[in-house]
């Protein structure tokens, strides 16, 4: 083994570099520390959603014995957030309107939330079930609201995002 590496792989010891163990001024010892520091809220939110699913898997499972009650309640938890994602882009819809630019909206976003939303809403139609319907709903306005907004404020150039 050691012939196939001869030339390969040199006898010398290995000594830290020169510039190691110096600090800049500004640098971590860490380099990923401000990172993750930044990143705090996003775990912390992530953490929290977590802590709601769990909740919700044990609400569901262990406090509602009736198979009607939990289908029913898991029924209105799931059409809860299913309302909460369509209105989530409403922060965005006011930046618009005071920049005058669809620079933060995604046309193909739009697209598809409409496009999803509406079957589903049609779905829900055909089996008469509100807990399809009426969450999917939101979905379809918010969806006509940023076509709307595209076409009003068309005229301004979408130019692509810095990489």
């Amino acid at each position: 083994m050691h012939r196939l590496h001869r030339g390969h792989v040199r006898d010398r010891a290995v000594r830290p570099a020169p510039d190691a163990g110096k600090q800049e001024r500004g640098e971590h010892p860490v380099p990923a520390l401000p990172h993750h520091l930044r990143q705090r809220t996003v775990v912390l939110q992530s953490l929290v959603l977590l802590v709601v699913l769990v909740t919700g898997y044990g609400y569901f499972t262990l406090v509602l014995g009736d198979a009607r009650m939990r289908l029913a309640r898991l029924g209105l938890f799931c059409s809860a957030f299913t309302i909460t994602m369509y209105l989530s882009p409403l922060a965005d819809l006011a930046r618009v309107v005071r920049s005058r630019s669809t620079r933060c909206l995604s046309f193909p976003l739009t697209v598809t939330t409409c496009l999803a939303s509406s079957s589903w809403t049609l779905y829900g139609l055909q089996l008469q079930d509100p807990y399809i319907t009426v969450p999917n709903v939101p979905g379809i306005v918010t969806s006509v609201v940023r076509f709307w907004l595209f076409w009003r404020y068309r005229d301004k150039p979408h130019r692509p995002l810095p990489a």
